[in-house]
């Protein structure tokens, strides 16, 4: 490799370091939005010594950046295990040595205890030769309640001369939507209100806590507040004039958490954690208690979804999805099939291990 390239591996002591002198915030990209790395450094289970990923630079400019984190299994030892959220090499060295070198690094210096909750298709040949087991195979759905110009002019550029018509199209498109959905939304949800919080307090968490109890990761209350905490966003009025892109989500001229108590009268039925950026909504956490309550806590998503205008949902979970495409008008959802990987030596029980959208989901 090229002698001006520098490989770091960043623990957590020099990720906080990092921010309060502004080390990895130059040039045009940057590994992560300083918000997120604030984020990273204030979590509960993260120690001084413990790893956030490898970043490598040539003359002070990123080349590659691998993001990754520990965390806790939910078994009795409550194993730490590292999660690879993203690898990511500059086009300039796809065809070379670094990329390779870089995630054997990250995988040794984890010891080997990896999970992936999924990957892009591009190395998919590259994972089904590594040691690597699937431990969940699940569906990605994004469910479309318009057309969404953008994202049509980004798959088939040739729409983009027709911008201006397309957003008019999309507009009213929208409305349309919104305007049928709302009228059901209105008599489904007359008897609910919501509560929205930045932090649980002890009648939410006996609420959460027996829900989360066989999730695969290991969830306390400290953990949930930590996961759902507004600090990993921030909201950037004039776009155009921030200095730097970041490879991770966390900034966005309109990006915001929301955490939502769903109840009846002083009965919390259902509990709601849910990402708008720009035009998505991705849902972190849908939690129902009782099944009779299901359809409710799914009219609560969809009015809160509703009045954000946001035109399209992220969910990996196949029985929310298939509740909203039943209850309520969509334009078509898209399904992607997404695998989540353990490294085969990560000490997890693989036979009746079970990632779900919340295990991992730190968008």
């Amino acid at each position: 490799m090229n002698e001006n390239i520098e490989i770091i591996p960043l623990t957590k002591k020099m990720l906080r370091e990092g921010i309060t002198q502004n080390t990895y915030w130059k040039g045009d990209l940057n590994p992560l939005p300083k918000s997120k790395a604030l984020w990273l450094v204030s979590s509960p289970r993260i120690e001084d010594d413990d790893y956030c990923g490898i970043v490598s630079y040539e003359n002070d400019k990123m080349i590659s950046f691998i993001f990754m984190f520990p965390d806790f299994l939910n078994d009795q030892q409550k194993t730490k295990v590292y999660w690879m959220i993203s690898w990511w090499v500059d086009k300039k060295y796809k065809d070379t040595i670094l990329g390779t070198y870089i995630y054997n690094e990250a995988v040794n210096i984890a010891g080997k205890q990896i999970l992936i909750k999924s990957y892009a298709e591009n190395v998919s040949a590259f994972y089904e030769k590594q040691p690597f087991t699937v431990i969940t195979s699940r569906l990605r759905h994004t469910i479309f309640f318009s057309l969404d110009a953008s994202m049509l002019i980004a798959r088939f550029g040739f729409l983009k001369s027709f911008k201006f018509f397309l957003k008019r199209f999309d507009s009213a498109v929208g409305a349309i939507i919104r305007s049928i959905n709302t009228s059901k939304i209105k008599s489904r949800t007359k008897e609910l209100t919501y509560e929205y919080i930045n932090h649980l307090d002890d009648i939410t968490w006996e609420f959460i806590q027996p829900l989360c109890e066989k999730d695969l990761i290991y969830k306390t209350r400290e953990y949930i507040n930590w996961h759902i905490s507004s600090i990993q966003y921030i909201q950037t009025p004039v776009v155009d004039k921030l200095p730097y892109k970041s490879l991770q989500t966390g900034v966005s001229n309109n990006i915001y958490i929301y955490n939502v108590k769903i109840m009846i009268k002083d009965q919390i039925i259902g509990f709601l954690s849910y990402v708008v950026n720009y035009n998505e909504c991705n849902i972190k956490y849908f939690l129902v208690k009782d099944e009779e309550y299901y359809d409710l806590c799914v009219d609560a998503l969809i009015e809160n979804f509703t009045h954000k205008r946001a035109k399209f949902i992220f969910t990996d979970d196949t029985k929310l999805s298939d509740c909203i495409t039943k209850r309520y008008k969509t334009i078509f959802t898209h399904r992607v099939m997404k695998k989540g990987l353990a490294h085969d030596e990560t000490k997890l029980d693989f036979e009746n291990s079970n990632m779900l959208n919340r295990d991992g989901h730190f968008y």
